[in-house]
């Protein structure tokens, strides 16, 4: 396990949300990423809750945002290297992203995530 910073966590957040293209980045709506210590269950490095853009239908309006939540306990208890935790936060953003957009586990494990 590694020690990292709250807000050395957060910054590496934000960098990997950086890395998101532009055209998607773009179109994400209505959604708000945080940094939490430890998830509401063991074994989760993150976690998107809400209303996938593809779910989304006229009588989306006035809702609160999607949430996605990045654990930063089990990241740097599995994690040995700064280097690690900077793939491991990319790899948990992208796939909760991903869920922001409609993709469930089993597409993005068939797309290598």
């Amino acid at each position: 396990m590694i020690e990292v910073s709250r807000n050395r966590f957060e910054e590496l957040v934000s960098e990997a949300l950086d890395t998101i293209p532009p055209e998607l980045a773009k179109v994400m709506d209505n959604v708000v990423v945080v940094v939490v210590d430890d998830p509401p269950e063991q074994g989760l490095l993150g976690l998107y809750t809400g209303i996938p853009l593809t779910e989304r239908g006229d009588w989306y309006s006035g809702v609160l945002p999607d949430r996605i939540e990045i654990y930063r306990n089990p990241t740097l208890e599995i994690c040995e290297t700064e280097d690690d935790v900077v793939e491991e936060v990319q790899i948990t953003v992208v796939h909760e992203i991903a869920h922001h957009f409609g993709i469930d586990d089993e597409r993005l494990h068939e797309l290598g995530w």
